[in-house]
């Protein structure tokens, strides 16, 4: 059955004139008459048997339903635009995956290691965006997700990446002039605002007494905490898979013990089984498994 959409042309006049709010600059914009937005548009009302614009003398203003239909259509251009350059950007002879991934573990851990894939692999590009809660998998626009493990993943297919273990670590700066057997309840701590209760979780394991867990400032994510730590702010405790560098360079330090309990696990979502030896995704699939492994032992959900 054909799909009662109108044509582009009317779409384009309708969306350039509502955020205008004027025929004139419409056209002009467009490179076109101010009659023939104005044909485009009445065909387009005609189309939909709905007044899109309210005529006041040689004005024109929104309707409500033209208001809501600009939004709604603004959204659907923007989206058309981004998928055509999306494509337009296309190697020729390459192919692409998309990737949903924890903010902090892609900026810290893996688009650091990006250049090691690159380079095995020139033709495949990879494209990263944030995601900080669990979603669908299909039909998402998204080949795979790098994300915590977590019960919203059923029945997709799980490759456990890496156990992240929390260490408290500061700027040696903030330890200057300190006994060195200085006690964390003396410093000023770092919080990460979705787990408030952690360094009291902390404290309890390794056997230490903060008279009050719950008092510093709190970050949203961890990549803030590091930051934050770095500046001397305080003590943050934070995945020592993201600061390697930073404790080989001396740039933080890690005088206390590190948990001892695993706080959550990373893993691979793909959208199903997959057979990890064809391109492109089971490329990267197997790639970031050893690379993984190459961290801490990975084993297969």
């Amino acid at each position: 059955m054909r799909r009662k959409i109108p044509s582009n042309s009317a779409l384009l006049a309708f969306e350039a004139a509502a955020r205008h709010g004027s025929f004139a600059r419409a056209a002009e914009e467009l490179a076109l008459t101010e009659g023939a937005i104005s044909r485009q548009i009445a065909r387009l009302e005609a189309f939909l048997g709905v007044a899109l614009f309210e005529r006041v003398g040689n004005r024109v203003r929104l309707a409500p339903n033209g208001t809501r239909y600009a939004v709604q259509i603004r959204e659907s251009l923007d989206r058309l635009e981004r998928d055509s350059l999306y494509l337009m950007g296309q190697s020729i002879d390459g192919a692409s995956i998309d990737i949903a991934a924890i903010p902090t573990f892609a900026t810290r851990w893996l688009i650091p290691r990006l250049k090691r894939f690159q380079s095995q692999h020139p033709n495949i590009t990879v494209h990263i965006a944030e995601r900080m809660e669990p979603f669908i998998l299909a039909g998402s626009g998204f080949d795979a997700a790098i994300h915590f493990e977590h019960p919203a993943w059923a029945g997709m297919r799980l490759h456990h990446l890496l156990e992240e273990v929390l260490v408290p670590v500061c700027s040696p700066a903030l330890l200057a002039g300190t006994d060195a057997n200085v006690s964390l309840d003396e410093l000023p701590r770092l919080h990460r605002r979705q787990n408030p209760d952690a360094w009291q979780l902390y404290a309890e394991e390794v056997g230490i007494v903060l008279t009050n867990s719950a008092v510093g400032a709190r970050y949203d994510l961890h990549s803030m905490l590091i930051e934050a730590a770095l500046a001397g702010l305080g003590v943050a405790l934070v995945p020592r898979l993201y600061i390697g560098a930073e404790l080989e360079q001396g740039r933080l330090v890690a005088p206390w013990p590190e948990s001892k309990t695993i706080a959550k696990t990373f893993c691979l979502v793909l959208p199903d089984a997959i057979e990890l030896s064809e391109e492109p995704l089971q490329v990267f699939a197997n790639w970031i498994l050893q690379e993984a492994g190459g961290f801490a032992i990975c084993r297969d959900a």
